[in-house]
């Protein structure tokens, strides 16, 4: 079956101590998966879109727990395994002020690294109706930085909607190699989701959410820009219109994956033919049920987004 998004990045296997505890005492570490593009596939999944997910993995337990998982969410994984490759994985140790949260990278040689398109189910970008990556693929490798390029590519040439999260990461590489990069990327782009931090440290742009989100569809002729603003909201402009949404009230148990949640939900609605404005309330609505969920996945259900979208208490479901 085609898929009607198909996402490409890498998926981490996330170790994480118990809640108060410290990785360098921890006597024991929570085990999931992780990682932003497959994130994104399994939101999108959980709202009912058909979708696919693009990397490369070591056949290992570990390379085989991702593909279980995903499926678990309904996520097909197409991948490319590697006999000779490892794991990537992150450590990620939950804060409380005044001590922040902390993620430590164990992703270094991870098999998809090394991940050519011709290793990858190609034709899959070819038929989906929406493609999406993130900055964080091409932060990992050289040649990551060129699949991705050509993927994109491949993706317009197909007519394929292209979609792209800025998702800076500091520790992964400077501001200035991600704006060489993904400015590189941007012909390619039909839809843009950044934070407004991330657009101003890496793009360099000044101004309020709106007039960031002009300036790139401007400079770069995106048909869409998507602006997050954390407590702030979101904003898109789409068409030459602006349409703002604003957060739903949440309890924060597990912020990690939370922009994710809320590119997947946001995606899915615009694959079913949905307005921006609608899709944007989808993407808050969503993002504000990942809150209250631990690990990176949104596992939601239509429902429950539904009930949050109406503005229903959380109570007690009896």
């Amino acid at each position: 079956m085609t898929a009607e998004l198909v996402t490409f990045g890498e998926t981490m296997i996330r170790l994480s101590p118990p809640e108060g505890e410290r990785i360098e005492t921890a006597q024991s570490l929570e085990f999931r998966t992780a990682g932003a593009e497959s994130n994104v596939a399994v939101a999108a999944s959980r709202l009912g879109c058909s979708a696919a997910w693009l990397s490369k993995l070591p056949d290992s337990p570990l390379g085989r727990r991702v593909t279980t998982e995903l499926r678990t969410h309904g996520v097909e994984p197409y991948v490319r395994w590697d006999d000779d490759a490892r794991q990537g994985a992150y450590y990620i140790e939950q804060g409380r002020s005044p001590r922040p949260t902390n993620v430590i990278y164990d992703r270094a040689d991870a098999a998809v690294t090394t991940a050519r398109p011709d290793e990858l189910a190609v034709e899959a970008v070819e038929d989906a109706a929406v493609f999406y990556t993130s900055g964080i693929t091409p932060a990992l490798s050289e040649t990551l930085r060129e699949t991705t390029g050509e993927l994109l590519q491949t993706a317009t040439e197909a007519g394929t909607t292209t979609a792209f999260d800025l998702n800076y990461r500091s520790k992964l590489w400077s501001p200035s190699d991600a704006r060489d990069a993904c400015e590189s990327l941007f012909p390619e782009v039909d839809v843009l989701v950044a934070a407004e931090r991330d657009i101003r440290t890496v793009l360099g742009l000044d101004g309020d959410a709106s007039t960031l989100a002009s300036e790139l569809a401007a400079d770069f002729g995106f048909e869409t820009v998507v602006v997050t603003r954390g407590e702030d909201g979101a904003l898109a402009r789409h068409d030459g219109t602006v349409a703002e949404q604003p957060v739903f009230e949440t309890d924060t148990v597990d912020a990690i994956g939370t922009g994710d949640a809320f590119v997947g939900a946001f995606l899915s609605r615009l694959i079913a033919g949905e307005s921006v404005e609608t899709a944007l309330a989808y993407g808050a609505a969503t993002a504000a049920l990942k809150r209250t969920i631990h690990g990176d996945l949104a596992v939601v259900t239509p429902d429950e987004v539904e009930r949050v979208l109406r503005g229903g208490d959380a109570g007690i479901d009896r």
